[in-house]
């Protein structure tokens, strides 16, 4: 089997050195010229922020232009601002029953399927994470026993899935699920919470988790994106063994306190993971907040569902990537005055 990581930044470059150092052949792309420089001549290095420790792995790194021949999977990790043209640049170097494998945020399958077909297209709920530090270097800011995968198809059994988890397991423990939409939907809520807050505030998700009036943001931010989920007639499946619906999906103020309480140890192995969203924010640049978010809000309104302190991020994101406003843990603050200190 031939595979590939396109878009190896923290997380690809991450993954990539775990199946290299299984013993299996991946090739990395990326557009950081210093990044394939460094991860050719010294390797991948890998540390742990979580227990600390870590590893380094040789490991074959090249730019998009490189690319040459057709592989049978192709795991696609870039932001997905560009996807039409990145994954219609990809097709010809995708073997005629080589899937790509979508390892992205949000619902990004039916663009991906609608240039490669349904057949060709997997998708990969990630439920870790990992900040870059320099070229060459990544840190994996989850705990090493929360590296999970949820894989599946929104479209139906696809045979190439056995191939794919073979390779996911080199790095963490993998799930087919038969539910994706809802895997899907679970990580999406807790990305339009966590991520969001963490890209406009800079703060780690064990930070937000952890304060007063973030964490009742998240709350409500989760509560929001459960709403919209059931509305639109999907189920969320457990992540990590949680069950979303079960812990937070409250209506009387006895489980809505229940739920604020849980929250922080939901996040216990997270706590150091920060959203690649802050990176984009904070460099003056568009972030993917549109297909997180942005998602959650555009099925709710489908909907008649009320997500006003999504609105807010959203609007808060936009502010920041049109520099009007800027990145800050103040933005709690901002959030919480626009949703009337939402609890």
């Amino acid at each position: 089997m031939r595979a590939c990581i396109y878009g190896a930044g923290a997380m690809g470059t991450v993954l990539g050195a775990f199946i290299a150092r299984a013993g299996k052949k991946i090739d990395l792309f990326t557009r950081n010229r210093e990044h394939v420089a460094a991860l050719n001549a010294c390797g991948a290095a890998v540390g742990f922020s979580v227990g600390g420790g870590g590893f380094a792995q040789k490991v074959a790194a090249f730019l998009p232009g490189d690319m040459e021949g057709k592989y049978d999977v192709i795991f696609l990790m870039t932001k997905q601002r560009e996807n039409e043209a990145i994954v219609s640049s990809l097709r010809d170097h995708l073997e005629d029953d080589g899937v790509i494998c979508t390892m992205q945020n949000g619902l990004p399958e039916e663009l991906i399927a609608s240039v490669v077909g349904r057949d060709r297209t997997l998708g990969c709920a990630v439920s870790w994470g990992a900040s870059y530090i320099s070229p060459g270097c990544v840190m994996l800011t989850s705990s090493p026993d929360a590296m999970t995968f949820s894989l599946g198809s929104p479209f139906g059994e696809n045979d190439a899935v056995e191939g794919v988890k073979e390779l996911l397991e080199c790095a963490g423990r993998v799930e087919t699920v038969e539910n994706f939409i809802g895997a899907r939907w679970s990580k999406l809520i807790v990305n339009s919470a966590f991520s969001s807050l963490s890209a406009v505030t800079g703060c780690t998700f064990g930070e937000i988790a952890r304060g007063r009036k973030s964490r009742a943001l998240a709350q409500a931010l989760l509560k929001e994106g459960i709403d919209t989920a059931l509305a639109n007639g999907v189920t969320p499946a457990k992540i990590q063994g949680h069950d979303l619906v079960g812990w937070l999906n409250y209506r009387g103020a006895l489980k809505k306190a229940v739920s604020y309480m849980l929250i922080p140890f939901a996040m216990k192995k997270h706590s150091d993971l920060i959203s690649g969203m802050y990176f984009d924010l904070s460099s003056g640049k568009k972030s993917d907040m549109q297909f997180i978010c942005g998602a959650v809000a555009a099925h709710a309104r489908e909907r008649d569902v009320e997500v006003p302190v999504t609105d807010a991020v959203l609007a808060l994101a936009s502010g920041i990537e049109e520099g009007e406003l800027t990145v800050s843990p103040e933005n709690i603050l901002r959030l919480t005055a626009v949703v009337g200190g939402k609890k």
